[in-house]
């Protein structure tokens, strides 16, 4: 066997295994568990509590501060404020680019998931209103990818927008992460919407009294040819 054979023969090996590694990272991304990961809040609260000191004990507590929330009519069909943060839900997708695998991730705001050694989280999503010009989409992540030595790094932080990638980036060799919707709904009505005819927004508008019909004077009657000539 001469040189030429054993190192074609060579190089079809490390081609076949790197082919194989390449499968088997695809099939292990698409198979590995999306795992929550509890986000700083909960982090925190499971944190032991710190012991009071005796001032602290002996201070007297204060009484918690009432909320008070206006009413909402209950036959305002229309909404007057948009979706809050912790009700809104985004996808995000999230591409491997070793072996252009993708998943698709459901997440509130607050939320994080782990995937493999990456870690995303979703801080905010947020959706233009449809009166506005410009359309997009966009969604506040962090990209966290765990280090070979242990511990993760923060490979990116920051607002994402599904029509203009280019906007902002991920600069990550691996992994890429990008917003594919944000369910929210923006409000119908505000505080100076005025009713028009056939809709059910409320009027703000004044009424404007019925003009009162102006009485016109009689004029004065005027002498006679014959009073005036008469001596």
């Amino acid at each position: 066997m001469n040189w030429s054979t054993l190192g074609a023969l060579t190089l079809g090996i490390a081609v076949l295994g790197t082919a194989g590694l390449i499968a088997w990272e695809a099939d292990a991304f698409q198979q590995a568990e999306i795992e929550a990961v509890p986000d700083e809040a909960a982090a925190a609260a499971a944190a032991p509590a710190p012991v009071a000191t005796p001032e602290e004990e002996s201070a007297p507590a204060e009484a918690p501060k009432e909320v008070v929330r206006a009413p909402v009519p209950a036959d305002t069909p229309l909404a007057t404020a948009e979706t809050p943060l912790n009700e809104r839900v985004a996808v995000l997708g999230l591409l491997n680019k070793r072996n252009g695998e993708s998943r698709e991730l459901t997440l509130r705001p607050g939320q994080a998931v782990r995937v493999r050694d990456v870690i995303i989280r979703l801080a905010s999503c947020e959706t233009t209103a449809p009166w506005e010009d410009q359309k997009l989409t966009g969604a506040f992540v962090q990209l966290d990818i765990q280090r070979r030595e242990g511990g993760y790094r923060r490979a990116f932080s920051g607002w994402l927008y599904k029509e203009s990638p280019s906007l902002n980036a991920v600069q990550d060799p691996v992994y890429d992460v990008w917003p594919k919707s944000c369910t929210m709904s923006h409000p119908d009505i505000g505080p100076a919407t005025v009713r028009v005819s056939g809709s059910t927004a409320p009027s703000i508008a004044k009424k404007s009294a019925p003009a009162q019909p102006v009485e016109s004077e009689a004029p004065a009657p005027t002498p006679s040819a014959e009073s005036s000539n008469a001596t």
